[in-house]
């Protein structure tokens, strides 16, 4: 049913693409696919600069929206496949095999438990659908590498290299790789990455550079000014720049919590915990890692959540099952809550906290609250009546 609910969403969208449904304020997908179109005319360097952007839009779309343009240029090797198709089934193509990869992954590591984790991630997952954002791309490569990590693998570098179309979101995987010693998959890693940084640089030419790094300036500076949709983000940084917090200590409140995010990997593995455990934690530790973090980008929390969810099922009591699926839900569905509210109070004189990004506590709290359930050690104690078919005790030590 909620595959389906999806469905509906997504058709929803493609027929407002195409014009047989009220048209909508430009989203995410409708960036890709702009940006897609200033390839084939040869002057995307030109989507890096905010105001040729907006010239970009208005000229394509016959609108204009704060969208600024900061994707590494591989990626726009990605936007481009998609821009000769019109956009509505543009949108359909995108959306829909992404999505669809993920699920497979999601299905492949979360075995009997998949039902549970796709509903344990149901906000993220319409955030993601309604905006046409990459979140199940990144997902996808994400899940990939877990898996290949899990099983010694070095064709994770693979995925893991394409992750260089968002390499913030892969911070935590490329830690893992490092304290496990996958020097393969870590060599794989950085060959892919080169290889599509040459790629893009070939078919793009080499003036692209200058404009991305002028376009991380730009965007720097919007975000320290407070420019971005705050609420809408799942960082620490967004957190208190959004209660006002001056931006530099913001960010080193960001800094401070990535670094113990990041270190909780080789403290996991120090600690003895299983690969699994320290895989899951890896793929949750990127989404702490940089202050431009938005609650599309939770794909990668599933999975997460579906590495650990067996362990987490097994260990927690009943009171931290119920607190792990809300903490989940409030970081993931605070967007989708928070989202009309902003628009229907912006620029009037009504005060509600609409514009304060709520999801990094809980967040934390969730993650703090997977760490307690992981570490709560576990032995079995079997009697000796067990031989006569008695059931085995077990014993929980917190």
């Amino acid at each position: 049913m909620l595959v389906l609910s999806l469905a509906v969403v997504m058709l929803s969208k493609a027929l407002r693409y195409a014009g047989l449904l009220p048209a909508q304020e430009l989203t995410d997908f409708d960036a890709f696919y702009v940006a897609g179109r200033m390839v084939w005319q040869g002057d995307i360097a030109q989507a890096y600069h905010l105001p040729s952007l907006l010239e970009a839009q208005q000229a394509l779309t016959g609108e204009q929206a704060f969208l600024p343009w900061t994707y590494p240029p591989p990626f726009n090797l990605v936007v481009a496949a998609l821009a000769p198709l019109p956009i509505s089934l543009a949108y359909l193509v995108f959306a829909g095999a992404t999505l669809a990869a993920y699920l497979l992954v999601l299905r492949r590591i979360a075995g009997p438990h998949f039902a549970t984790v796709v509903v344990a991630l149901a906000p993220a997952l319409f955030i993601a659908v309604a905006g046409g954002q990459n979140g199940f791309l990144t997902g996808t490569l994400i899940g990939l590498t877990g898996l290949g990590l899990l099983g010694g693998r070095a064709l994770a570098g693979l995925p893991l290299g394409l992750m260089v179309i968002k390499p913030h979101l892969a911070v935590g995987l490329a830690v893992c790789a490092l304290v496990l010693r996958r020097w393969r998959c870590l060599g794989l890693a950085a060959a892919t990455a080169a290889f599509a940084l040459a790629l893009s640089t070939l078919v793009l030419g080499p003036a692209i550079w200058p404009a991305f790094i002028g376009g991380v300036d730009e965007a720097k500076a919007f975000l320290a000014a407070g420019a971005y949709p705050l609420f809408r983000m799942i960082s620490v940084y967004a957190w208190l720049r959004s209660l006002d917090l001056p931006a530099a200590l913001a960010l080193a409140a960001q800094m401070a919590t990535a670094a113990s995010v990041l270190g909780l990997i080789p403290l996991a593995l120090w600690k003895g915990m299983p690969r699994r455990q320290v895989v899951g934690l890896a793929a949750m530790a990127s989404l702490f890692v940089s202050p431009y973090a938005y609650d599309y980008d939770l794909p990668l929390y599933g999975v997460a959540l579906a590495l650990l969810l067996p362990d987490l099922l097994r260990q927690a009591r009943r009171g931290e099952e119920l607190a792990l699926f809300g903490l989940g839900w409030i970081v993931g569905g605070y967007g989708i809550v928070a989202t009309p509210l902003h628009g229907a109070v912006s620029g009037t004189a009504l005060v509600f906290p609409v514009g304060i990004s709520l999801s990094a506590p809980p967040f934390l709290l969730l993650l703090a609250l997977i760490w307690r359930i992981l570490r709560r050690r576990q032995t079995v104690a079997v009697p000796d009546s067990a031989e006569a078919g008695a059931a085995p005790v077990r014993t929980v030590h917190a």
